[in-house]
């Protein structure tokens, strides 16, 4: 069984015994998107899946937040924000925009893209190295920086 789904499960059990409403509905949520994925394909998930499942649960968190806070929606922004806080404990460190900047100079170089029109070439370089520590949006709008676009 995957390490970090244990301690998931862990947690939800410590989190509802302190009466932490929030984060058990999190964990709860995340636990059920584990184990639909589980059924999905048939099998346990490698610690990698089960991290990319709390990546995208993040990365739902993150599209909330920017819609319901350009609805004027406060509490359900701050809803939102608490679960994404829950979520952050089990996400890969982030990178820095300067190591973002790094790994896409890096593939711009490897691609030997010169414009817009290879930026496709230059994200999927750069999304293999930063899987699940970086936010697609911001690394797309580096490359599209970087190339011109």
């Amino acid at each position: 069984m995957a390490e970090l789904k244990d301690r998931i499960a862990t947690e939800t059990v410590e989190a509802l015994k302190a009466g932490e409403k929030v984060r058990v509905s999190t964990l709860r949520l995340l636990t059920s998107a584990i184990r639909n994925r589980e059924i999905e394909v048939g099998r346990e998930l490698s610690e990698d899946e089960v991290l990319e499942i709390a990546a995208k649960e993040a990365k739902k968190r993150r599209e909330s937040i920017e819609a319901y806070g350009a609805a004027g929606r406060q509490d359900l922004v701050d809803k939102e924000s608490a679960e994404l806080e829950v979520l952050q404990v089990y996400l890969p460190e982030q990178l820095s925009d300067t190591d973002i900047d790094a790994i896409v100079d890096e593939a711009i170089a490897a691609t030997g893209a010169t414009g817009p029109g290879e930026m496709g070439k230059v994200m999927s370089a750069v999304m293999a190295k930063a899987k699940g520590k970086a936010d697609g949006k911001v690394i797309q709008e580096r490359v599209k920086a970087k190339l011109g676009a």
